[in-house]
């Protein structure tokens, strides 16, 4: 399990980018109502010109531009929680987690129940080796009303519960995600994780079964893909087994996954 939660890292952080940019305008004071552009100040303005171009720059992957036009709309408006909180993201893709750290405790400490900022922090901590300490910031995302991206929050503490073995806590985030979202692929492979944990494997069959008609093969991750031949190994599917393998050999041919099925170490 914890490969899975790892190698879906980059994609969690794809998801903290838009909600940072699309949430912490209201950064300012949490569910503070957002100011227009004829009450912004000339710094204000400025902050926001500049953090469109880093936006720009950190979708391009060109990171080190994109710090260079936070760094100046921080100067523009010292107190721009979004700012921050968009250098952090920065600094997690440069591999910087202490100063990616400090920008989102500064974010938080300017915007307290920005629920968004709440969740990115947390899925820093679990990426960071934290899983136990992010579950409370995803909690705190939850409880915000304002908050209009719920199923990111439940699918990264249901991840993150999974990796400090809570399967009954994963599994009560990610039942809560699979009702907003039934088709989303990362929900769906954690639930088979869980209950391939608990040796149900019916039930993890079932949400195998749903990942196969929801996602790209291409998009799977090795650890995914060797979740699905396993389940399938338990039930004594073989055809359906096979076409796991297939697309773990054609995949991910080169990866440990593969080298272990190669093995038969279906039980390790």
């Amino acid at each position: 399990m914890m490969g899975f939660a790892r190698r879906y890292c980059p994609a969690l952080a794809a998801c903290c980018l838009a909600a940072v940019l699309g949430a912490c305008a209201s950064g300012r004071g949490g569910n503070a109502e957002l100011a227009t552009s004829s009450e912004q100040t000339p710094g204000q303005k400025r902050a926001a010109i500049r953090l469109q171009l880093a936006s720009g720059y950190y979708e391009q992957g060109q990171l080190k531009v994109a710090l260079d036009e936070v760094k100046q709309a921080v100067q523009a408006e010292p107190d721009n929680a979004e700012a921050y909180g968009m250098g952090a993201l920065i600094y997690m893709r440069l591999g910087q987690p202490a100063l990616a750290e400090e920008n989102f405790l500064r974010a938080l400490k300017l915007a307290p129940q920005n629920a968004d900022l709440s969740n990115n922090y947390g899925s820093f901590l679990c990426q960071d080796g934290r899983a136990a300490q992010s579950i409370p910031y995803f909690d705190a995302a939850l409880k915000s009303r304002a908050y209009d991206s719920p199923a990111k929050a439940l699918n990264n503490a249901g991840a993150c519960s999974l990796k400090i073995k809570d399967n009954a806590g994963a599994e009560r985030y990610l039942l809560r995600a699979l009702q907003i979202n039934p088709d989303q692929p990362v929900t769906n492979a954690n639930l088979a994780r869980v209950y391939y944990e608990r040796r149900n494997y019916v039930q993890a069959g079932v949400f195998i079964s749903r990942l196969r008609k929801t996602a790209k093969m291409e998009s799977l991750t090795a650890d995914v893909l060797w979740l699905a031949i396993k389940v399938q190994h338990k039930l004594g599917d073989a055809g359906t087994e096979a076409g796991w393998v297939t697309q773990l050999r054609r995949h991910h041919s080169g990866s440990p996954e593969y080298a272990a099925y190669e093995r038969g170490a279906f039980d390790e």
